[in-house]
């Protein structure tokens, strides 16, 4: 429970200090404020997506998706996890590309955020599986959503096209989105034994539902991270995040932040301190007696394992860009944080940078392991590897379905740099990706 719940606090803590590095003024539109020329705003993107085609191909929506210790819009008062004080959502409506952020359990298990996910597009109450909730020990149900997109998977009577979807995710968010797609196309034969027809959630029916159109995955722990192995004394306590977010925010206590634990009976009370809450989720037996949180499923093994069965299908379009902000030190050999790296991510960094492990009863972690973005190993992000049979190419230009287009790396970008959290503005590039999805023809 505290190695879960350490990694937790440790990566809220790295995302919402970066507030105290960004100008007071930043909150602000940026469009009329003065060039800023600090070194961290000169690092620009060593690649920026473009068209596969040169015409708008579809109009699919994207659907933005969190990774692990992620937050909606109406939480951290509007400090947005898609772009801190820019909004990458806005940006992108603003230039033609619907698109939705989705908000699911930040230390919930892939599985759990992929049911979560599907509610909140497609809309209907939340439906963990009958023999999924079972096995855990939790409510099978959850939330009711209006949904994003309720005509996502219908017919659309202007094209004569089925509504798809983009799906872009950060972080855990990319496993989180392979899994749904997978679910989406293949059902699960565990839920449909134990389920009556009637009552069997679509996501789970075994007919084939092409409704995802892409994956596009950033920054992804596909083969787990080697994180995992550090956060058992050294991170920050919960009580910091607590600070760090009155520091930021100036207020004491508010709903800033939600656990989204309801299907394990651990909900915010009306009236309840955000310190009662948090302490009430921390002191949790799930901790301990469960596999169904994102501590395993963000591990090398619990990476390996989801590999086994979560595949590439052969009508989605896969993506994937990794990123980098380390660098080997002269002496050790060791990879080492970036001098503009986000400060807190500097013993993470190193430690990932060092790490070995030759275990037979676990993944092996070599140095090819070491280069990382300070939360994230860096081999980990092209696609997964450990258990898998999924293809990965380098990407030319050319996209090719079923496969991992490997977009490339980018180069001096920690894990919060990538998605606008600082004082790199991300916008643009999002734009750039958005227009490479926007071009994907119909296969």
């Amino acid at each position: 429970m505290k190695r879960l719940l350490s990694l937790v606090c440790m990566f809220c803590v790295c995302l919402l200090i970066s507030v105290s590095f960004v100008p007071a003024d930043a909150a602000a539109s940026s469009k009329n404020q003065k060039p800023d020329k600090s070194p961290e705003k000169r690092i620009k993107p060593s690649f920026t997506p473009e068209a596969a085609f040169e015409s708008r191909q579809n109009e699919y929506p994207i659907v933005l998706v969190h990774g692990f210790g992620g937050w909606g819009r109406d939480e951290a008062l509007g400090y947005l996890y898609w772009g801190g004080f820019t909004d990458i959502e806005e940006d992108l409506k603003d230039h033609g590309y619907p698109t939705y952020t989705a908000a699911v359990g930040p230390v919930s298990s892939n599985w759990d955020r992929a049911c979560e996910l599907y509610a909140q597009i497609k809309g209907g109450r939340v439906d963990y599986g009958e023999a999924h909730s079972r096995e855990h020990g939790h409510e099978r149900f959850g939330k009711t959503h209006s949904g994003f997109f309720p005509e996502w998977g219908e017919v659309d009577p202007r094209s004569g096209k089925v509504n798809k979807v983009h799906l872009i995710g950060h972080s855990q968010g990319g496993q989180t989105v392979r899994l749904l797609t997978h679910l989406l196309e293949n059902g699960d034969a565990r839920e449909a034994e134990a389920t009556s027809a009637d009552e069997l959630s679509p996501l789970f029916h075994p007919e084939k539902k092409l409704w995802v159109h892409s994956v596009v995955t950033i920054s992804s722990p596909h083969n787990g991270t080697t994180l995992t192995s550090l956060v058992g004394g050294i991170a920050p306590h919960a009580q910091q995040i607590i600070a760090l977010i009155a520091a930021a925010t100036g207020t004491q206590d508010h709903p800033l932040y939600d656990f989204k634990l309801d299907h394990w009976g651990l909900k915010k009370e009306k009236g309840e301190s955000f310190d009662s809450y948090a302490t009430r989720v921390y002191n949790s037996r799930i901790w301990k007696e469960s596999k169904d949180t994102s501590q395993w499923d963000l591990s090398p093994d619990g990476a390996m394992e989801l590999n086994q069965w979560v595949q590439a299908q052969p009508d989605v379009y896969y993506f994937s860009v990794a990123t980098e902000q380390t660098f080997r030190e002269l002496f050790t050999g060791y990879e080492v944080a970036e001098p503009l790296m986000n400060p807190l991510f500097y013993i993470s960094a190193a430690y990932m940078g060092s790490y070995t492990r030759d275990d037979a009863d676990h993944v092996e972690i070599d140095r090819s392991w070491w280069k990382n973005d300070g939360i994230v190993n860096t081999s980990s992000m092209p696609g997964p590897t450990s258990g898998s049979t999924d293809e990965i190419v380098d990407y030319d230009g050319t996209p090719e379905p079923g496969k991992w287009n490997y977009l490339g790396l980018l180069e001096s970008f920690d894990h919060a740099d990538v998605i606008g959290i600082g004082v790199r503005d991300m916008r643009r590039w999002y734009r750039g990706l958005a227009e490479m999805l926007g071009s994907l023809p119909d296969h």
